[in-house]
Parts: structure tokens; C-alpha cells; sequence
């Protein structure tokens, strides 16, 4: 144990294991090593999209954390997500900028850390996912289960997620990996063990499985209550979730499918193992997509978003900084508009606030 810890500042390791895992020749080897330090146009394109994702999940946090309207514990675990969509998005320019020849110019420890931060924002979004289905359950089957005593359940909640998903991403670092073991290196992840990939895939395969059956007992609580229920907006934000999951699942099933294959198949017999960073890729683009769900599922949250451009001068159009800093009406996101023609502070709000 201690002579693989030792490795952990070993240049020399990466090449070794890029070298067998790949099942390169020495030249090929060589000339990944030595080419050039400029990144490719697709790269280029990853990270103008992930600048993006941070963008948009960024307004996700200021929207929640500015009003006190989305300070319900639903939309405290959508802005827990939307963490975990900011930091996939930052791990994935780190990733890109620290990929290619750069690779070879890391250390065993730094390799760790930057796939390991991959690693956790997925963990992250996967339990974000969990504790979001979990608070819907519980809001359609009780009342008032987040009262202010029990604020402190929530919380522990979004803490037990993170503090899950460091310690599933932090375990390659903390010893299960194969620096001594090079026939049980991942192809895609040189340095990781087929054995940790499986259970790390298995894990959130049965966790999104599990998201999934809680979902399909939601609703079939639901169809099985008053049918004005299906038109509350309880039940419209039951669909938001839905569709994110539904979108999260649709982005990261192929990644899935690839590291699967890459547990059982070496690199020669599937060469699309080759083409793993553009599954990935396609993977992080559910952190974009995310803001983009709420910005046209939710009528509020739409709204709070102008607002925050227009702070930020992006949609001021000549309003005074203190009009568009005006935050929405206090009320609970889960209550109808009993007046649709209610005037309200700024021109942005003209319509009735509608929850999703």
C-alpha cells in the first residue's frame, strides 16, 4: 500500500498505464505525448457550451437564493442541482484544458483530482435527483413534512448528498484504483479499476432505476386522488422533476453504455472506447439543459431570471437598477393566483405568478 501511494507523484505511471490500457505502441505513445499543445476545435466548442452551463446554473442559484419565494425545500433541492451542474460544468473545462499531451504532464495525484471532480458532480446530480424524488413523495403523500422544526431534514439531506458523492468520487484516490494492477485498468480511465467503474455505473443505475419506481408511484397516487389534483401546480412541478429526469437519464445513457462496455471489452475490440470524451460531452450537456427546463416549465422562475439580467444590465433597456432589483411577491410556490390581473412592482411582472 505504501509503495502505490509512493506512485502518486510518479510521472512516469501515467505513461505506463496510457501505455497498456490503450494498447499503444511506444511511437503512438510518443506522439501523443508530443503533439500539439492547442486545443481542437470540438474542444473549443465543449468549453464555450460549458461556460454556458455555468452561466445558466449560476442564474438558477442567484433566482433561488434572491427569492424568497423559491426558499421551499423543492426548490432548495433544485438549486442543489443546479450546484452540481455548475461544478460538472467548471470539472469539464478543467478536464479539456488539462487533457491531450497535458495528461502526460500530471502526476498521478493531479489525474486523480481531475477525473475524481467529474466523478463527484455526477454523484451529485444523481443524489440531487434522488432527494428531489424523495421530497415529492413525500409532499403528495403528506402535509406539511418540511415544517419549521423540521427545516434541519432538509439540510442533512443535501449534506448527506455531498458528502456521499465526495467520498464515491474521492475512492480511486484513497486507494481503489490499479497502479498495481495494470490488466484491470479501465481503457477510457487509465488509472481506474474496471471494479470501480462497474460499481460506481451499477450504483446510479440502480439509483435512477429506484428514482424511476418512486415517480410511477407518485403518479399513480396522484391519478388515484381528486382529478383537479392533475391540474394543481403540486402535480405540473411533479412533471418538471419528471422531465428532468427523463432528460438526465436520455444524456447519460450512452456514457453509461460506454463504460459498461469499456468493464468487459478491450480497447482493440472496441474502438469505440476511442470516442469516449464525445459521449461525455453529450453526457454534460444535461447541465445545460437543466435551466432551460425551468425557464420554460416555470412561469416564476422565468420571470426572477429577466430579473436578474436586468440587473446585470443585460435587459435593463433603460430601467432604473433599483426596478429591476425589486424581487417577486413572497408567497408559497405551491398556491394558486387568485388574481390574474394583480399589479405588480416591475414591467417584467405583468401576468398571474404561477408556480410551474
Amino acid at each position: 500500500m505504501r509503495s502505490m501511494y509512493h506512485q502518486y507523484y510518479n510521472r512516469s505511471v501515467i505513461e505506463a498505464h496510457y501505455l497498456f490500457a490503450k494498447e499503444l505502441t511506444p511511437d503512438q505513445l510518443e506522439e501523443r505525448m508530443r503533439a500539439g499543445a492547442g486545443l481542437s476545435s470540438l474542444s473549443v466548442v465543449f468549453i464555450i457550451i460549458c461556460s454556458v452551463i455555468i452561466l445558466e446554473n449560476l442564474l438558477v442559484l442567484l433566482a433561488v437564493f434572491r427569492n424568497k419565494k423559491f426558499h421551499s425545500a423543492m426548490f432548495l433541492f433544485i438549486g442543489n442541482l443546479a450546484f452540481s451542474d455548475l461544478l460538472a460544468g467548471s470539472a469539464y473545462i478543467a478536464n479539456i484544458c488539462l487533457s491531450g499531451p497535458r495528461t502526460f504532464q500530471l502526476v498521478p495525484v493531479q489525474w486523480f483530482i481531475r477525473e475524481g471532480t467529474a466523478f463527484i458532480a455526477l454523484a451529485a446530480s444523481v443524489f440531487s435527483l434522488l432527494a428531489i424524488a424523495i421530497e415529492r413523495y413525500i409532499a403528495i403523500t403528506k402535509v406539511k413534512v418540511y415544517g419549521s422544526n423540521k427545516t434541519c431534514r432538509m439540510f442533512l439531506l443535501i449534506g448527506a448528498c455531498w458528502v456521499t458523492s465526495v467520498l464515491m468520487g474521492g475512492l480511486p484516490i484513497m486507494g481503489w484504483n490499479c497502479l498495481n494492477n495494470l490488466p484491470e485498468c479501465s481503457a477510457v480511465l487509465p488509472l481506474y479499476s474496471k471494479y470501480y467503474i462497474l460499481f460506481v455505473v451499477t450504483i446510479f443505475s440502480v439509483i435512477l432505476l429506484s428514482i424511476v419506481v418512486l415517480y410511477v408511484r407518485i403518479y399513480l397516487i396522484v391519478r388515484s386522488s381528486h382529478q383537479e389534483a392533475t391540474n394543481s401546480p403540486a402535480y405540473a412541478l411533479l412533471k418538471t422533476v419528471t422531465i428532468v429526469l427523463g432528460v438526465f437519464i436520455a444524456c447519460w445513457l450512452p456514457a453509461f453504455t460506454v463504460l459498461l462496455l469499456d468493464t468487459s471489452c478491450r480497447m482493440t475490440s472496441c474502438p469505440v472506447l476511442n470516442r469516449a470524451n464525445i459521449f461525455f460531452g453529450l453526457a454534460t450537456m444535461n447541465s445545460a439543459l437543466n435551466p432551460l427546463i425551468y425557464t420554460l416549465r416555470s412561469r416564476d422562475m422565468r420571470r426572477e431570471f429577466l430579473r436578474v439580467l436586468c440587473c446585470w444590465g443585460v435587459l435593463r433597456g433603460g430601467r432604473p437598477a433599483d426596478r429591476c432589483a425589486v424581487p417577486l411577491k413572497s408567497s408559497s410556490s405551491q398556491e394558486h393566483c387568485t388574481d390574474k390581473h394583480e399589479h405588480q412592482a416591475t414591467p417584467i411582472m405583468q401576468e398571474c405568478t404561477t408556480c410551474v
